[in-house]
């Protein structure tokens, strides 16, 4: 690529940030980087109705959680802002009226009643869409139907009006989407979208575009949903004169329900028990909230190497990457076109596959917040003891506390139906001598010693040690099944193992 490579994520700050969108973020950055470029962040809030405090800096949030902050945005501006819309509120209608003295554009005085009304005679004469476009702005009140004079009346007077662009009656319109290839639409399917509203905000199709240019965006990488809109844009650019330098279009697949019917929603999200945000979300105002993956246990890198299979793959079975590695893997020829499921089992295997990997000092830091949270004040080595023990098994890193606090807590009751099973006279005469032979041994005690010191007891008995071992592990943790049992008391200490040992003796009642 001749050009420095310029690309943007341009959400709307309307509410918390679909992992689809974040998605959206991820490909931009993973494309910007890969090619040497920038990417930016642009805040789209030019519709004031849809506003929602706090929406802006959850986007920040979200990104910054995930490590994908932008090279430029309203927060790390550059030399091509400003980075949200609604800062260059008074340029826009500058090229709204450019396209206007161009011939590309008029404006329109229609009422909403008479809007309202032109849509019922359309569907009467059964047209399947009714739209104001080539033929029906014939009919309408407009700056291409009434006389010069009269609309310059218009405009003095102050009356309402919006700004539409005039879309070719007979054209076919092209352009050559990156992942989609050649796309053909004939403008006869195309309507005169609004490019100025009445409150003189710009729409969503005016500001992008004008933005994208002066920003010297050079790919557009979006969601499918924009697809419909593309012809238009192109029009557009070819309007301003800006053929030369516009953008190339690379439309995402959707992100699909689990069992592919349909795009993911926060609603199947809730029935699945799953979320589809980044983070934890708070409307200030109304006080409605919604679930995220970080506070839900996700690791920030493994959520963006799940998000990044869902759409692209690398050409082979590999499935583990680092974000450098994603990097430098990644290209948009390996998006595909169709729907992506959303498979919560497959995130959740991601999340194992990193926390197997991370260090126990850093996990340790949830270890001791969890168990802090239960009044349970742990030092960092024995948070790093009960890391090394219990990542293996877990999903998310609070696992490691929530299914093994017996570790830091005595238990005080026991697993019923592995008592009743396995605490018999055996067990009882092995205990009996291995907490005997516990309280009199000042040694060093590792697993390595616990495992022999119990064998030896067993041995003493004349009892095979596997008829007892379950029954061993419900007098120490409570329950028939865990980590490793001899680890578990080297992290417990012999005072500690000898103690429940007791405990467990003096409060269960021997069967059979």
């Amino acid at each position: 690529m001749n050009k420095e490579v310029r690309v943007r994520f341009a959400p709307s700050p309307t509410g918390p940030l679909h992992i689809g969108g974040v998605r959206t973020a991820l490909y931009n950055y993973l494309f910007a980087k890969k090619n040497g470029g920038k990417f930016l962040l642009r805040i789209e809030d030019t519709d004031q109705t849809r506003f929602v405090p706090g929406a802006e800096e959850y986007i920040k949030e979200s990104l910054d959680w995930l490590g994908i902050t932008p090279d430029e945005s309203p927060w790390n501006p550059g030399s091509v802002g400003p980075y949200r819309q609604s800062e260059r509120k008074a340029d826009y209608m500058q090229y709204a009226l450019d396209l206007i003295e161009k011939g590309h554009a008029y404006y329109a005085f229609d009422t909403a009643e008479e809007l309202e009304a032109m849509r019922e005679r359309l569907t009467a004469a059964r047209v399947v869409t009714p739209q104001y476009n080539s033929i029906t702005r014939t009919q309408m009140k407009n700056s291409l139907t009434l006389p010069e004079e009269e609309v310059k009346a218009r405009l003095e007077s102050g009356e309402p009006y919006v700004i539409r662009v005039k879309v070719p009656r007979k054209e076919e319109v092209r352009l050559n989407d990156l992942i989609r290839g050649w796309v053909m639409v004939h403008s006869s399917t195309l309507d005169d979208k609004v490019l100025m509203k009445s409150d003189g905000m710009p729409t969503y199709h005016l500001a992008n575009i004008v933005d994208d240019h002066l920003m010297g965006i050079t790919h557009v990488i979006r969601g499918e949903e924009w697809l419909p809109s593309a012809p238009l844009h192109v029009l557009l650019y070819r309007f301003f004169g800006w053929e030369d330098t516009m953008p190339e279009f690379a439309h995402l697949p959707l992100l699909l329900k689990p069992d592919g019917n349909g795009k993911l929603s926060k609603r199947d999200g809730d029935k699945l028990g799953f979320p589809v945000f980044p983070i934890n979300w708070k409307n200030k105002e109304t006080g409605e909230t919604a679930a995220g993956f970080r506070e839900q246990g996700y690791l920030p890198d493994a959520f963006l190497n799940f998000l990044a299979f869902l759409g692209w793959n690398p050409g082979d079975d590999r499935e583990i990457f680092s974000k450098e590695e994603l990097v430098e893997a990644f290209s948009i020829d390996r998006i595909g076109k169709s729907g992506t499921r959303f498979d919560i089992a497959k995130a959740k295997w991601f999340n194992e596959q990193y926390l197997r990997t991370e260090s126990n000092a850093a996990l340790a830091a949830f270890i001791i917040e969890d168990a802090k949270a239960d009044g349970i004040a742990l030092d960092q080595a024995k948070a790093e003891a009960i890391a090394s023990l219990t990542k293996e098994r877990c999903t998310f890193p609070a696992d490691m506390w929530n299914d093994n606090k017996f570790i830091a807590i005595a238990p005080a009751s026991f697993d019923e139906q592995v008592a009743s099973k396995k605490w018999n006279e055996e067990a009882v005469k092995v205990l009996l001598n291995y907490a005997t032979s516990l309280e009199g041994y000042s040694g060093n005690f590792d697993a390595s010693t616990a495992k022999t010191m119990l064998e030896s007891s067993a041995e003493a008995e004349g009892i095979k040690l596997g008829k007892v071992m379950q029954a061993v592990r419900l007098a120490v943790t409570g329950a028939g099944a865990g980590p490793d049992l001899m680890e578990i008391f080297a992290i417990l200490g012999v005072t500690e193992v000898a103690k429940r040992i007791r405990y467990a003796l003096a409060t269960l009642t021997v069967v059979g």
